[in-house]
C-alpha cells in the first residue's frame, strides 16, 4: 500500500460526503468484493464500485493472524454505509476497496443531489473531452488499454508508468516507464492521465501534486466515479468515471469475476467537468 505520501484527499471527501449527507441514515443493500473490483450497493439504490487490489494482499491467507485485516464477511450487508466508508482510510487493501466503493455509492447519491458547480457529461469518454494535442507530451499512469491505443503514435511524447511492465504488450513496451520514474516525468508532462484505482492505493494526493506543469489532468476509471470538489480543488481538470443504472446487475458481475469491459450492460461512462 502505498501511503506514504498521506491520505488527505480521502479525508477530505469523506468530510464532504459527511457534511452533505451524514444526517441520512444509509445503510449497505449488498457488498461483493471480486478479483477485479469491488461493489457497494446502499439502500438508497445507488451503487459504488472501486478498484480490488489483488496484487497488494499478502496477508489473504486462512488463518486468523490475517482475519483483522480483512473485511468482515458476512456482516457486511446491513452495515451503515458510514461506518464501510470508513474502511477507505485502512491500510489493509480489501478494507479500502470497501471503502472506496462505499464512497463513491455516497458520492452518487451526493452528485444526484448538488450538480451545482459542476458539469456531467453522459455518455462522454475522458480523453475525448482533455485538449490533448499532436505535440503534447503526455504521461499515462497505470497501463489503461483504451487510453494506449487512442494515444499511441497521436503525441508528440507517450510514457506509461506502471508498476507491472507485463500490463504492456510486446509493442508498447517502448512507452514503459517504472512508477518510480513519476516524480521525473509528471512535472514535465503537458497532459497527465492517472488511474482512478491510484486513490485505492492511497496515491493519488501525491501524483496529482507532482503534476505541476500540466495543462490537463485526467483521473479516469470506475473507480474515479467519486464526489469531484476535492479533485477539481487539486488540479483535476477531466474526471471520467461511470454511472451505474443497475446495482443489482454491477454487483453480480463483480461477484462473477467482471472487470470493466462487462460493465456496458449496468453502468454508462460519464465525464465530469469544472
Amino acid at each position: 500500500m502505498d501511503d506514504e505520501h498521506g491520505n488527505g484527499l480521502v479525508e477530505e471527501l469523506i468530510e464532504v460526503l459527511e457534511a452533505k449527507l451524514g444526517e441520512r441514515d444509509v445503510k449497505a443493500d449488498k457488498v461483493a468484493i471480486g478479483v477485479f473490483y469491488t461493489a457497494v450497493e446502499l439502500d438508497t439504490g445507488h451503487t459504488g464500485v472501486a478498484f480490488t487490489p489483488v496484487r497488494e494482499i499478502p496477508e489473504a491467507v486462512c488463518c486468523p493472524r490475517s482475519a483483522s485485516r480483512m473485511p468482515a464477511s458476512g456482516q457486511l450487508a446491513g452495515e451503515s454505509a458510514w461506518d464501510l466508508l470508513k474502511y477507505a482510510r485502512s491500510d489493509s487493501p480489501l478494507k479500502v476497496a470497501v471503502g472506496i466503493a462505499a464512497l463513491n455509492a455516497l458520492s452518487a447519491v451526493a452528485m444526484e443531489d448538488r450538480l451545482g458547480d459542476f458539469q456531467v457529461l453522459k455518455g462522454a469518454d475522458a480523453l475525448d473531452v482533455a485538449k490533448v494535442g499532436a505535440d503534447d507530451e503526455v504521461a499515462l499512469v497505470g497501463a489503461f488499454v483504451p487510453f494506449i491505443k487512442k494515444l499511441k503514435g497521436r503525441v508528440g511524447r507517450l510514457w506509461v508508468l506502471e508498476k507491472n511492465p507485463q500490463a504492456l504488450k510486446a509493442d508498447e513496451m517502448s512507452l514503459y516507464r517504472p512508477a518510480e520514474e513519476a516524480p521525473d516525468l509528471l512535472p514535465r508532462a503537458d497532459v497527465v492521465v492517472i488511474s482512478g484505482s491510484a486513490i485505492v492505493h492511497h496515491s493519488l494526493d501525491y501524483l496529482l501534486s507532482l503534476c505541476t506543469s500540466a495543462r490537463e489532468v485526467v483521473v479516469a476509471g470506475p473507480t474515479a466515479s467519486m464526489y469531484p470538489d476535492p479533485l477539481f480543488s487539486r488540479g483535476v481538470t477531466v474526471l471520467g468515471g461511470i454511472a451505474i443504472n443497475d446495482g443489482d446487475e454491477m454487483v453480480r458481475l463483480v461477484a462473477e469475476g467482471g472487470s470493466g469491459y462487462f460493465f456496458d450492460g449496468c453502468a454508462e461512462k460519464v465525464v465530469v467537468v469544472p
